[in-house]
């Protein structure tokens, strides 16, 4: 039984149940519903182990405790949406170093120089007291997109142009107009390289720090990628050894992050086959929205791919899909991200939140040639497909398949993202304005009842029960 609590402060508000007892491996059984923001709720970010931040079309930043779920701060300062949103840790000399939160926001504002066109802010926040650090104005377009480079200790913004900041928020260099496009996706590299997303290019930056020969910072373009044929939307490192891209037309390439250079590419998200012929392939392509690469996750072994409405496991190693779900949702998948115990969970903007389990395909023995009566006057049906399950298992590459084994349902529209905690569950944000924070049920039954039972031993009445 689902037990659903709605809550947004430090109590809970009210009890309802949704979802049946018949999904047994699925262990998000009770819900707290968070109730802050006024607006689509797109991003969410970890703080520590307990704590985490949410944001959105409302300009407002939340921090939530993920054990109860009590609001702990809600800062203000935005005025229109946020577009980004990273942490990094304070370098103040204290015991305990805070967190902060840099937010990135289309605000248009005409109150930095009369000079310039209206900007968009970026603010720091510290979020363990929720006052704002610092307050930059000086943006000439939208920025899509925030990057940390601790070691360096700078951070990027991606907009029009690339922007190279210290903690202190000074602008040490900028790159020239790049596009109109501007920059989708930021992701740190060695060498002192960054590469951008811009379109369907990927540019790579090489950072140059400040040495005794010169006084300030650059930021030097090194090359340009144009290996894809549509607008980049996923950009992500999944090892020391590379990095992958997802494109709007489903294209997935695997780089090499020394070299630049190509070690994989997969274009056939809508039919893994390798034996497709040309004619076939083309019958079988989806719309080209129904096929783009919306976000990614990994393991040492496979890359996670959510493509169009489907669920795909590429193999690093033997460079290939091994497990699909095609129709994984009714609409587009938003994210993904790998669970333990090989799981996966995935959510959509048809509202659903669903978990899923990497299994081994187990290999069927082919059926015996029937003979007789039947086999002689050529009713041999049976024959014809006596080999069937084992010849489409080795036409198919797929040597494994995502099961289904959770629904969470609790969400009304498109669920933008999710956070995993170990300890606490998880949390969904969507375009119903709400924050569900799923949690498993019979560890939620068990420390209910150990506090009942650790509150009757202080009272004495656990020994007067006896």
């Amino acid at each position: 039984m689902l037990r659903w609590l709605i809550g947004g402060g430090r109590e809970p508000q009210g009890l309802a149940e949704t979802i049946g007892e018949e999904q047994t491996q699925n262990p998000y059984t009770e819900l707290l519903v968070l109730k802050a923001h006024h607006d689509i709720v797109r991003f969410l970010v970890q703080l520590d182990d307990y704590r985490f931040a949410s944001a959105g079309d409302d300009g407002i930043v939340v921090v939530w405790n993920a054990q109860t779920g009590e609001k702990l701060l809600e800062l203000n300062g935005h005025t229109q949406k946020i577009t980004a949103i990273i942490t990094f840790p304070s370098l103040e000399a204290c015991e305990e170093k805070n967190q902060l939160i840099l937010t990135a926001s289309a605000d248009r504002t005409v109150i930095i120089s009369l000079n310039l066109e209206p900007s968009d802010i970026a603010m720091v926040w510290d979020c363990d007291t929720g006052r704002q650090v610092q307050k930059v104005s000086c943006f000439q377009s939208t920025v899509k997109c925030l990057a940390l480079l601790q070691r360096l200790d700078v951070w990027l913004s991606g907009g029009n142009d690339l922007c190279v900041w210290n903690r202190k928020l000074d602008l040490l260099c900028k790159t020239s107009h790049l596009s109109d496009t501007g920059i989708s996706a930021l992701i740190e590299i060695p060498k002192n390289c960054v590469v951008a997303a811009v379109g369907k290019e990927l540019i790579i930056f090489r950072l140059v720090a400040p040495t005794e020969g010169s006084l300030g910072w650059d930021i030097l373009q090194v090359k340009r990628l144009l290996d894809h044929q549509d607008n980049i939307l996923s950009l992500v490192n999944v090892n020391d050894l590379s990095f992958v891209t997802g494109s709007h037309v489903g294209e997935l390439i695997i780089w090499d992050i020394l070299d630049w250079t190509v070690q994989a590419c997969e274009r056939n998200f809508w039919d893994p086959s390798p034996q497709l012929d040309t004619q076939q392939e083309i019958k079988l392509c989806q719309k080209p929205n129904d096929v783009s690469i919306h976000h990614f996750t990994w393991d040492e072994e496979n890359v996670f791919v959510a493509v169009g409405r489907g669920l795909y496991v590429y193999n690093l190693q033997m460079k290939r899909v091994i497990a699909c779900q095609k129709t994984a949702h009714d609409s587009n998948v938003l994210h993904v991200a790998k669970l333990p115990n090989r799981q996966l969970i995935s959510c959509s903007e048809d509202g659903s939140v669903r978990i899923w389990e990497l299994r081994e395909k187990q290999q069927l023995a082919a059926e015996p040639v029937p003979t007789g009566f039947f086999n002689m006057w050529g009713f041999g049906r049976v024959n014809k497909q006596a080999s069937h399950p084992v010849k489409k298992q080795q036409e198919n590459g797929t040597s494994c398949s995502l099961e289904l084994i959770g629904d969470l349902i609790g969400h009304s529209s498109s669920v933008e993202m999710f956070l995993y905690f170990e300890d606490h569950g998880l949390v969904t944000c969507s375009a119903d304005h709400l924050i569900i924070l799923w949690k498993n049920g019979e560890r939620e039954s068990g420390l209910r009842s150990l506090k009942l039972f650790q509150k009757l031993e202080e009272n004495g009445d656990l020994y007067l029960a006896v």
